[in-house]
């Protein structure tokens, strides 16, 4: 199944993304027909930008019922393929695309060991830096009225137990429904991108500014 619309999309996000400074560890797009869906994985590697956060990752989810919408609201889609069915999907659903972005942080340097220590005292101390992330990056999400929240995982060692993963994950949502052109659609992803970047890299200082405080 192909998705015309989403795929100049991806072309586009690709293009502003080679613009700019970024070290792509991923880009890529997957298919699921069997739930006529669509989407698009960028991994952005951080290493180099910070002391803590080893990636950033973008999820763009679409789908044939919002392909289909958009489709019949831009000015020069009379061929898109999803309008010349018999059976043409029928929906009232608008034609959003959904993002999420994961913040990717280094389990090792997040939680350094202490010999001395033993039982929980990783974990107790992350949760006091992710709580002070948690309600700053709210802070600053603010206006989104976005579902931000942790995905965490557990493991021991001879030092007791600690965090193997810890993603801080936001969710977000663009509705193109006021669109009337391809064009139109182009320059929206762009600026979407460029917001997506900018609160991205402020969250990034953000945990790093934490994180070297309580190390200091």
């Amino acid at each position: 199944m192909t998705y015309p619309i989403f795929h100049s999309v991806v072309n586009c996000i690709e293009s502003e993304l080679n613009k700019r400074a970024v070290n792509i560890k991923t880009f890529k797009t997957w298919n699921e027909d069997r739930i006529n869906a669509t989407g698009l994985e960028i991994v952005i590697d951080l290493s180099g930008k910070s002391s803590y956060l080893k990636a950033l990752s973008f999820n763009f989810d679409w789908d044939r019922f919002r392909e289909t919408v958009l489709a019949r609201q831009l000015a020069g889609m009379e061929e898109h393929p999803f309008l010349q069915e018999k059976n043409m999907v029928s929906t009232s659903i608008s034609p959003i695309i959904d993002i999420e972005v994961t913040w990717l942080f280094d389990e090792q340097k997040s939680q350094p060991k202490i010999d001395a220590e033993n039982g929980n005292h990783r974990l107790e101390a992350a949760s006091k830096w992710m709580e002070q992330i948690s309600a700053e990056v709210n802070e600053l999400l603010a206006e989104d009225d976005i579902i931000t929240r942790w995905h965490v995982e557990v493991e021991g060692d001879e030092y007791g137990r600690y965090l193997s993963a810890i993603n801080l994950i936001s969710y977000f949502q663009y509705t193109m429904e006021s669109l009337k052109s391809l064009n139109e659609v182009h320059e929206f992803v762009v600026r979407c991108l460029q917001n997506l970047l900018y609160k991205s890299n402020r969250i990034l200082k953000l945990a790093d500014r934490t994180l070297s405080n309580i190390a200091a």
